[in-house]
């Protein structure tokens, strides 16, 4: 039995990881700013909950009182607006929850990690690529993986990997609030919008949360320790 540590672990992709590594016997803790939701993702189980903000330092660091062996940086927001509507704090906002709170939560993890930890962090192909009307997320994201890459090459000496995940538009809140924003800007259904948000993945449709907790379950394997600063793209073939 692993600890394992999921940020942002109250809804979608989050909630779907910390439940299996749960059903699959190990420790789980996860950290959110609502308490209701992180509830509401324990259920039956014996999840521990913790009310936490990934963008504050001090919150962060008593995280890892008691060292944990996968922790999964998956806490994050998004803006969808045109570059010249984002405002300075929306623009602060999105790299302090998104890239700062992923370096608060590695640094956290590694003071205590033992040889044999794994690092994930949740990105997207948004930090693989660029993308119209989401710069801030976009930026966000790509240092997310910048920073994977250098902690991949600190840690690997340690017995420790460091990989993201980049998953495409999944069937969360998030994908959700993208499709409503494109429905007002595009004035259209909400199928429409759907397939206008998904019309880069050669799929045709959204990423189950279910595939990406695949990926972070094979990524947290003994299977994996040779897969390190790697950027797993889950998109259908999206990149």
């Amino acid at each position: 039995m692993r600890r394992v540590l999921v940020t942002g672990g109250g809804s979608g992709i989050g909630r779907g990881i910390a439940r299996a590594f749960a059903d699959a016997g190990h420790d789980v803790t996860i950290a959110g700013r609502r308490a209701e939701a992180l509830e509401e993702t324990n259920g039956a189980r014996s999840v521990t909950c913790v009310t936490a903000d990934v963008c504050d330092e001090a919150t962060v660091d008593a995280l890892f009182e008691h060292p944990f062996d996968v922790v999964v940086a998956n806490a994050g927001i998004g803006r969808v607006a045109p570059l010249t509507e984002v405002t300075l704090d929306e623009w602060n906002q999105t790299i302090a929850v998104n890239l700062t709170g992923t370096f608060l939560t590695f640094r956290g993890a590694l003071r205590g990690m033992k040889s044999g930890g794994r690092l994930i962090a949740v990105a997207s192909t948004a930090g693989l690529q660029g993308g119209p009307r989401i710069g801030a997320y976009c930026a966000s994201k790509h240092g997310v993986i910048g920073l994977v890459r250098s902690v991949a090459k600190e840690v690997a000496r340690k017995g420790i990997t460091c990989n993201a995940i980049c998953p495409g538009f999944v069937d969360t809140e998030m994908a959700q609030t993208a499709v409503a924003s494109v429905m007002k800007a595009r004035n259209v259904d909400a199928v429409t919008a759907e397939k206008m948000v998904v019309s880069g993945n050669p799929t045709g449709r959204m990423i189950d949360v279910a595939e990406v907790v695949s990926a972070a379950v094979f990524l947290a394997s003994k299977g994996a320790s040779s897969v390190n600063g790697h950027a797993l793209s889950v998109s259908g073939g999206e990149i």
